[in-house]
């Protein structure tokens, strides 16, 4: 046969059907959030770095399920010799315990992750949160409230109907800063007020509906005790403990997609460092215990 017979190519011993498998065969395709992350260091955009993070709430034992997030957030990290902080979401004190928080950390190790010394609880940063709220009210960003729950519900309006105004959305920054004072010297009764973001009541968006940031809850914290009575919704919480610990890339679950907004509105109003969120399709399992 000719010598350009392409039955003739290739290495002794590799027919022909072996070698056209290898030439043709598909190449592996990097998911979208890779390309994310590789379109970031090519651009700088966080110097460089990249770091996730593991965010469960204690408030139950982890499921198969969460192993999709564990393993994204750290294997990521070590994907881009990066980090990845191993922080609990501990917002709700009423639902939260320390068994959850040990029982948690020991299913982390057992899938083969490290997070070193970076061991975080969003407790941890309660101080800096209530600053952060005072200087939104400063701003005239955020107003104390005092509708009840039902009525903030009745006032949010729906999907297809526009929300109304609070009565008391136009308080004075004054008036505000010394409710907002009193709420955390715990004057008031838990439920009669909430501190809210002040932001656009006709948004198609219903997250961005003047949406709460603290509620008075007179509960004990397994990690802070009697110390707070008021304590931090997590659309607030969330973005500030990404930005406090410098994570690169906030990985979210799906339902969370509509929240980004509210997520970059608040970080946005306080001028800090500002992680990217992205969102994945969570592991859902039926029929299991």
């Amino acid at each position: 046969m000719s010598k350009n017979n392409p039955q003739h190519t290739g290495t002794p011993g590799q027919t022909t059907g072996e070698k056209g498998k290898d030439q043709f065969a598909p190449k592996p395709q990097i998911n979208f959030i890779r390309a994310i992350i590789d379109e970031d260091l090519k651009t700088n955009k966080f110097g460089g770095r990249v770091h996730t993070r593991f965010p469960p709430e204690p408030n139950g034992y982890l499921h198969i399920g969460h192993a999709k997030s564990i393993c994204l957030n750290f294997g990521l990290a070590e994907i881009y010799n990066g980090l990845c902080n191993l922080r609990f979401d501990d917002t709700n004190p009423i639902k939260e315990e320390d068994e959850y928080v040990n029982s948690i950390i020991e299913d982390v190790k057992w899938l083969g992750f490290d997070w070193d010394d970076r061991l975080f609880f969003a407790s941890d940063y309660f101080d800096q949160m209530y600053q952060y709220a005072i200087q939104l009210i400063k701003a005239g960003k955020a107003y104390v409230d005092d509708l009840s729950a039902e009525e903030i519900k009745e006032y949010r309006g729906t999907l297809t109907k526009p929300g109304r105004n609070s009565p008391y959305r136009d308080r004075s920054i004054e008036e505000n800063l010394e409710l907002f004072e009193r709420m955390r010297a715990g004057e008031f009764e838990d439920g009669s007020r909430v501190l809210r973001a002040k932001i656009d009541m006709s948004s198609g968006n219903l997250n961005m509906r003047d949406p709460v940031m603290y509620r008075i809850l007179r509960a004990s914290h397994h990690r802070t005790g009697d110390k707070w009575c008021i304590y931090p919704m997590y659309d607030w919480a969330h973005g500030l403990e990404d930005s406090i610990e410098g994570i690169t890339h906030s990985i979210c679950t799906l339902e969370f997609e509509d929240h980004r907004p509210l997520y970059d509105w608040f970080l946005d109003q306080l001028g800090v460092y500002h992680p990217q969120q992205i969102e994945f399709a969570r592991l859902n399992l039926t029929y299991t215990v």
